[in-house]
């Protein structure tokens, strides 16, 4: 894909709510590990964005395997006078020289083939990444540091909680192989209050569920980005599943403002769940995508729904980040998809699908 911005709405959207509290970071540094992946893009470019608007004169090094590509992809950002490219695996990156007063810590991305396939690979890059870019941030003067954990973390949601609380005690079965992104994430979290123990850093713990928005990739696991991608194409939406399993989806934009406000404002070592709390099952949401997108497209369902099975739903309650941090959902999921089409180069049939 050709080299593409962000929306400018988009973009001020984020610098419109998250505006006040910038100037601590007036003339620090920040690093971002993972900076060059979903997240890391939307980072990274609301950044430079706001860095520019506030005459902030911060600066902010992206951790990234391929500077090159990640340039190919984001001139605009690697160009930025405000961002360097530092290259390097989050399991052994040499530290670059310097204070950063705020960290990001956003490698790994939830990548089902890897966990199917290289499990131990991925437990390896969560667990010693996390532990190396602590050690950066507990000798770099780090005083606020964010992590970006999962909904995985809680495990199976049960049939009779509709939205899951960041005070729930579930948990992954640590014997399933499945169950090794959400692992590595709870160990991560431990790894973080033990750091925050011994160094008195501020440590902010997001737990981040479903998304949908630009950057998102069309062609791995994820089910919106598929049937966003089918629409696209103009195939049939196939739902591999029974389409009963209920998931909700944030899009970036607000993702990213969460973010930015829990790495500012959020209290150390207290979880905030990060994400939408308007379910939708699969089915509904392969209809809506058909609907918004290519109204007529048929939805093929590939299988019928088990008499008694437990319902399979990923949904967080984010009261605990409404009511503490005044954080709250300014996108519909139709404006998402939307957004997320155009943003991918789709040609809107009708003024009123662009608008």
């Amino acid at each position: 894909m050709a080299e593409q911005h962000l929306a400018l709405s988009d973009l001020d959207l984020i610098l419109r709510e998250t505006s006040p509290m910038w100037e601590e970071i007036r003339g620090r540094n920040l690093f971002i590990t993972g900076g060059t992946g979903f997240f890391g893009c939307w980072l990274v470019e609301s950044f430079v964005h706001i860095n520019r608007a506030l005459d902030l004169g911060a600066h902010v090094t992206v951790l990234t395997r391929n500077p090159t590509g990640f340039a190919a992809k984001c001139p605009h950002l690697a160009d930025d006078a405000a961002v360097t490219l530092l290259q390097g695996d989050v399991r052994n990156f040499e530290f670059p020289d310097g204070d950063f007063r705020f960290v990001i810590h956003a490698a790994t991305e939830a990548s089902a083939k890897q966990a199917a396939e290289e499990p131990l690979e991925m437990l390896t890059t969560i667990l010693t990444g996390t532990e190396r870019t602590l050690k950066f941030a507990a000798g770099h003067g780090t005083r606020k540091l964010l992590l970006t954990s999962s909904g995985a973390i809680y495990g199976p949601q049960p049939a009779d909680k509709t939205h899951t609380t960041e005070d729930y005690s579930g948990a992954p079965n640590p014997l399933d192989p499945v169950s090794v992104y959400g692992e590595g994430k709870r160990a991560s979290e431990q790894m973080c209050a033990l750091y925050a123990s011994a160094t008195g850093m501020d440590i902010k713990i997001a737990r981040c569920f479903a998304f949908v928005g630009p950057h998102l990739q069309l062609d791995a696991h994820f089910a919106i980005g598929n049937f966003i991608r089918n629409a696209m194409e103009g195939s049939p939406i196939a739902v591999n599943g029974d389409g009963t399993a209920k998931r909700s989806y944030l899009y970036a934009a607000d993702l990213a403002i969460w973010l930015w406000t829990m790495l500012f404002r959020a209290p150390s070592l207290q979880p905030f769940n990060v994400g939408s709390e308007d379910a939708v099952s699969i089915r509904e949401l392969a209809e809506a995508v058909a609907s918004i997108l290519r109204p007529g497209l048929p939805v093929l369902i590939a299988k019928k729904p088990v008499a008694g099975q437990v319902l399979a739903q990923y949904v967080p309650s984010t009261r605990r980040a409404k009511e503490q941090l005044q954080l709250r959902q300014s996108v519909s999921l139709e404006d998402a998809i939307l957004r997320t089409a155009a943003w991918h180069g789709y040609r809107f049939s009708s003024p009123q699908q662009a608008g």
